[in-house]
C-alpha cells in the first residue's frame, strides 16, 4: 500500500512502499518521520515519494546532507555553538528532506523551555542560513522559513508561563542625568554619548583616541547591522566630555591579553552591566540596560517627547527605514488611564431646544 501514517508515542510514523504508476519503487517502509504533528508528517511522507521516484527515474546521484553543507558554510564561533544540537538531529539528513516546518519543530525539542523569537534567532536562522549557503555554491534546493505567527508565540508563553517580547523601558533626559549623577566619568560620558547618537553599544566600546576628529566634532563608529562604518557629528560638549577621557586598554577575559586603548574603557559589549547595576542602585532609579537606554531613548526623546518627525530622527539615529524605529523604537508615555478619560469629558453646548412652557412664555 502507499505510504500510510500513523503516531507513536509523541512522534508519527510512516509504513508502506512508494509506488510509481502502479509499481512498487521503494519499500517497505516502517520509520520514525521524526515529526510531532500530523502535516510535519504529511510533508515527510511527500518528500520521500518524490526523493524516491526523483531516484527511480533518473538513478542514484550523490546528495548532500545537512553536515556536508556544514563543511562548506563559514560560521562564526557564536553560529557554530548553535548548530551544534542542530547537525546532532537533522546532520544525516538530504537537505532536500528538511522543510522549514522542520526546522520549526525542532525549537520545542532543543529548547522547550526558551521562546519563540529564540528559537527563530537560534535554530531556524542558523540553519536555514546553512542550506541557502549550499543552495548558492552547490546549486542545492534553497529553503524558506514562515515565521512563529502570534498563535504559536503566546501558546508557547502560556506552556514556559513566562511572557516574550516585555516592551523595553526607554531612558529620559531625567534618568539620565540621576544615572550620571551616581557614575564615574567613563559611564557618565557613555551613557550620555548613547542616548544622543543612538549608537549600539558594542559601536561605542569599540571607539579608539584615533576615532576621534575634535576639530569637526565627528566620532567613528564601525559597521554593525548590515551598516556600513560611518563618521558621526555630536555636540562640541560631548566631544569635551569624550577628550577629558584618559583612554584605558581593556584585558581580553578569553586570552589575558591586552587590546588596543579605547576611549571607554571596556573590552567587551556586556562589561558595563554589573556596573551599571550598581550605578542604578546607588542613584535610586530602575536598572536600564545600554540598548533601551540609548537608542531606544533616543527614538523615543525625539519623536515622541520632542515632536521630531520620524524621517529625521531614523537618518540621524542611521535607520534607513523610519518605519522600523516607529514599530520597534518608539514608546509611547500617554497614561492609558488618561485616554480613557477624554471620552468621558463633558462638552458644555447652548441648549438651543425649548420646552412648549418656554415658547408659551415667549409670546406672552
Amino acid at each position: 500500500m502507499p505510504l500510510q501514517i500513523y503516531k507513536r508515542g509523541r512522534v508519527y510514523w510512516a509504513k508502506g512502499w512508494v509506488e510509481y504508476n502502479g509499481r512498487r519503487i521503494a519499500g517497505p517502509y516502517r520509520r520514525s518521520t521524526k515529526a510531532s504533528t500530523e502535516a510535519g508528517a504529511r510533508d515527510w511522507v511527500a518528500r520521500e515519494t518524490e526523493a524516491q521516484i526523483h531516484r527511480y527515474v533518473f538513478g542514484d546521484e550523490p546528495r548532500m546532507t545537512f553536515s556536508d553543507a556544514i563543511l562548506i558554510y563559514k560560521a562564526s564561533p557564536k553560529t557554530a555553538k548553535q548548530l551544534m544540537p542542530i547537525v546532532e538531529e537533522i546532520g544525516d539528513l538530504p537537505l532536500t528532506a528538511i522543510s522549514g516546518r522542520m526546522l520549526k519543530e525542532l525549537g520545542p525539542k532543543l529548547k522547550p523551555d526558551a521562546c519563540t523569537d529564540t528559537w527563530w534567532r537560534e535554530i531556524v536562522t542558523p540553519a536555514s542560513a546553512v542550506i541557502n549557503n549550499a543552495h548558492d555554491l552547490k546549486n542545492t534546493p534553497m529553503i524558506r522559513v514562515k515565521s512563529y505567527d502570534n498563535f504559536e508565540r503566546i501558546a508557547q508563553d502560556k506552556r514556559r508561563n513566562k511572557p516574550s517580547r516585555v516592551e523595553r523601558k526607554p531612558a529620559d533626559k531625567e534618568w539620565i542625568d540621576a544615572f550620571c549623577r551616581a557614575a564615574d566619568p567613563y559611564n557618565a560620558a557613555l551613557v550620555r554619548f548613547m542616548f544622543e547618537t543612538a549608537a549600539r553599544i558594542d559601536q561605542a566600546i569599540s571607539i579608539e583616541p584615533d576615532d576621534l576628529r575634535p576639530a569637526e566634532n565627528k566620532v567613528r563608529v564601525k559597521a554593525q547591522k548590515g551598516h556600513p562604518e560611518s563618521w558621526i557629528t555630536v555636540s562640541p560638549q560631548m566631544m569635551d566630555e569624550l577628550l577629558a577621557l584618559p583612554a584605558k586598554r581593556p584585558k581580553n577575559r578569553k586570552t589575558g591579553k591586552f587590546m588596543k586603548s579605547r576611549v571607554f574603557g571596556y573590552g567587551s559589549s556586556t562589561g558595563y552591566n554589573t556596573r551599571w547595576k550598581t550605578i542604578c542602585k546607588r542613584a535610586g532609579i530602575p536598572y536600564i540596560s545600554a540598548h533601551p537606554a540609548g537608542r531606544h531613548g533616543f527614538f523615543t526623546e525625539l519623536v515622541v517627547r520632542q515632536g521630531v518627525d520620524p524621517v529625521t530622527a531614523a537618518k540621524a539615529g542611521r535607520w534607513s527605514d523610519p518605519n522600523l524605529p516607529m514599530r520597534i523604537y518608539a514608546h509611547a508615555e500617554t497614561d492609558e488611564a488618561d485616554v480613557r478619560a477624554r471620552f468621558r469629558t463633558n462638552h458644555v453646548q447652548q441648549d438651543t431646544v425649548q420646552t412648549p412652557k418656554q415658547q408659551k412664555s415667549k409670546k406672552e
